[in-house]
């Protein structure tokens, strides 16, 4: 649904194209990859809580917990994409993508609660360190690794170009590293009757998740800031398109996005009186296109004879 509305204004060519365009390609595949890795969490985070309450081991409950915090991941995840696909309305100009990048914020949001959570569990844990029932303990976390290292296989594809689904991606591969601190503790406990494992794991892990948690934050706060994207550098855009023959000025430049992967700019541009103004805009246009992969191009072009603040007949 809503096919042909992404790249396609009219106002260039007049025409509208029909059929599935690729971003709605890409959201309906990572719809896919999301739903299937959403199935394996569930039914794997089942055995946990029963393996956890079995063994008494409080990291394999914890585990599910994560499991659980990552079921939710992935369907709020799924959500946004189902949502971000509806077409633009009359309210919501942009249609609705900005839905993932809210998603890849909670995300964030998530991802530090659950670090936090884990630490607070593992001081409490350094006073009293309780029995652990290695073998067993080691089994459901091999399990769960492997469930989770299936699922980081599954969503990488989409992680690259959607920040809602590198958010998600990040929850499960926070479980892989729950999970390998499981196994390393077990392991510690088992040999070495070792039981401060089981805590040191816990905060090394939380560590992690801060760290792949702060650059999510950042990109998903610099998009609801408007601010332009990372790849584009303002001043240059602005040089670039002010060496252009003929343009005399460029001011009131924005450039933003809208969800990753849909650039957008406006500017006013002052052109000498001789210039053709429609193909100054086929000029400007082509150049923004070319060198700086910029598409959605919204310029007003105004006349140096005759600034926009006079009436001029």
């Amino acid at each position: 649904m809503g096919a042909g509305h992404h790249h396609d204004h009219g106002h260039h060519h007049g025409h509208h194209h029909h059929g599935p365009s690729a971003a709605d390609l890409k959201n309906s595949q990572n719809r896919r990859r999301l739903f299937i890795v959403l199935l394996l969490t569930l039914g794997y985070m089942v055995a946990e809580v029963i393996g956890g309450w079995l063994t008494g081991s409080l990291a394999l409950l914890a585990d599910a917990g994560h499991m659980l915090s990552d079921a939710g991941a992935l369907a709020l995840s799924f959500f946004a994409l189902w949502v971000a696909q509806r077409p633009p309305d009359h309210d919501r100009t942009f249609g609705y993508h900005r839905v993932e990048i809210l998603a890849a914020l909670a995300h964030a949001v998530t991802l530090f609660a659950v670090a936090g959570f884990v630490v607070w569990e593992a001081i409490e844990r350094l006073g009293t360190p309780f029995e652990v029932k290695g073998p067993m303990m080691l089994g459901v976390a091999v399990g769960g690794l492997v469930v989770n290292l299936v699922g980081l296989v599954v969503l990488h594809g989409g992680q690259a170009d959607s920040l809602n689904v590198r958010g998600a991606w990040l929850h499960v591969l926070t479980d892989a590293l729950g999970s390998v601190g499981v196994i390393v503790s077990a392991a510690l406990v088992w040999a070495f009757d070792f039981h401060l494992a089981d805590p040191i794991a816990s905060v090394v892990i939380s560590v992690l998740v801060l760290l792949s948690a702060i650059p999510l934050l950042k990109q998903a706060l610099g998009i609801l800031m408007e601010s332009a994207p990372s790849h584009i550098d303002v001043a240059e855009v602005r040089a670039a398109m002010a060496s252009v023959p003929g343009v005399e000025d460029v001011h009131d430049l924005h450039v933003w996005v809208i969800s990753e992967g849909r650039d957008c700019l406006s500017g006013h541009v002052v052109v000498a009186e001789d210039q053709n103004a429609q193909s100054m805009l086929n000029q400007l246009r082509g150049l923004l296109s070319e060198r700086f992969g910029v598409e959605h191009v919204t310029l007003q072009i105004e006349d140096a004879a005759c600034p926009p603040e006079h009436i001029c007949s």
